[in-house]
């Protein structure tokens, strides 16, 4: 207890950090800039809770977030909550049970943070941004190429550049590997062998399918590829339309995108298990972590596709955004300040006389000062 008490009072658990300004400032106004992009394309904003009930929470494909759930006793009902680890879930049960009676296709958007047990190797943090569309009751190549098309519009707002979405099949190697009859160890091997991309392993474990598995593993990169070689694959029924969806979802995102970098990827999953049809991750070449991630999924039992967005990642890969320029305005000229919020800036007021007024708006970090004539620049003065 002592060696706790002794802690420093700026140590946080691992994964959580303090967002300080002007980083603050400018992760919120990039989330507005992102959830104004949304609502142009008619996403309307909900606000689900932080915490929910456990069983709720964790219900439908919530259950995928299972693991990377925080759960504490609610003192009040004394039944398990949930604090959530993506809010994907959440708009799914108010789309199934608040908005049930809506007009569909539904189209929600959201923001908030998440948090998680456990971070990544390329992303420690358990606590995060979410930014994010969900489009509902519609399962069609062109629903997927209207959250793509609408999430790289929000990045592109914030100045993303090089922005590419990675088209996976979420439940490819499930078909695949549900045609062989191999026991649950080698099956759970052979699964890690292509998560790993181990080529060799698979070639060693797959049998039957290992010509297939190889030419799918090596036809990872531009999205063409990947659609001539699942076209060349010996594909069963259910694979095969899987492969048919993804071509006219790319397709269906180059009519409306043409100049929107695809790439594909057919057995890679990434995230949340909860995908199905055709999923995605988003990138940019400015940054080695992912942007977001999407794709279809099962609102309670309707269709749906989305995509959740990561503010934070955006912008590191975003150019720097301007702050907005700060005024120290004296006691003498309080009148004015509101004349230079309207001209965009950000008034510092001297909360009584001070001996040197450029001094003290140096000091507390402005980059103007008020005077009779207006904001002068703190450079010239």
């Amino acid at each position: 207890m002592s060696r706790l008490l002794s802690l420093h009072p700026s140590l946080l658990p691992a994964g959580f950090v303090d967002v300080l300004p002007p980083e603050a400032e400018t992760e919120a106004a990039a989330i507005e800039a992102m959830l104004g992009v949304f609502a142009a394309h008619g996403y309307e904003r909900v606000k689900p809770p932080l915490l929910e009930f456990e069983e709720s929470l964790l219900a439908g494909t919530g259950a995928a977030t299972a693991e990377q759930t925080f759960r504490l006793m609610d003192p009040v009902s004394q039944r398990m909550l949930g604090l959530r680890a993506d809010i994907t879930p959440q708009v799914a049960r108010i789309a199934a049970v608040r908005l049930a009676r809506a007009p569909r296709p539904l189209r929600l958007s959201y923001n908030g943070q998440v948090l998680r047990v456990r971070g990544s190797e390329l992303r420690p943090v358990r606590q995060m941004a979410q930014a994010g569309v969900e489009l509902i009751g519609a399962d069609a190549p062109e629903a997927d190429a209207e959250v793509i098309a609408v999430a790289a519009e929000a990045l592109a707002a914030l100045g993303v550049p090089a922005v590419s979405f990675d088209l996976t099949l979420p439940t490819l190697a499930d078909e695949l590997l549900a045609t062989l009859s191999v026991p649950p160890e080698r099956e759970a091997a052979l699964r890690h062998a292509l998560d790993r991309k181990d080529a060799a392993e698979v070639a060693l474990l797959a049998g039957p399918l290992a010509d297939v598995l190889d030419e799918l593993l090596h036809a990872a990169g531009p999205a063409d590829r990947a659609l001539e070689a699942l076209s060349a694959s010996p594909l069963p029924p259910r694979a095969r339309a899987l492969a048919e969806r993804l071509a006219r979802t790319v397709a269906a995102v180059r009519a409306r995108s043409p100049g929107l970098a695809l790439t594909a990827d057919p057995l890679e999953f990434r995230g949340f298990r909860y995908h199905r049809g055709v999923a995605f991750t988003v990138f940019s070449a400015a940054l080695a972590e992912e942007l977001g991630r999407g794709g279809g999924y099962l609102a309670g039992e309707e269709p749906a596709t989305g995509v959740t967005l990561y503010p934070d990642a955006a912008l590191r890969a975003a150019p720097p955004r301007p702050r907005r320029p700060r005024v120290f305005v004296p006691l003498s000229l309080a009148a004015r300040a509101p004349l230079l919020r309207a001209e965009g800036f950000a008034t510092v007021a001297a909360l009584g006389p001070v001996a040197d007024a450029a001094a003290e708006a140096r000091r507390l970090a402005c980059t103007h000062l008020a005077t009779e004539d207006g904001a002068v620049p703190l450079e010239g003065v």
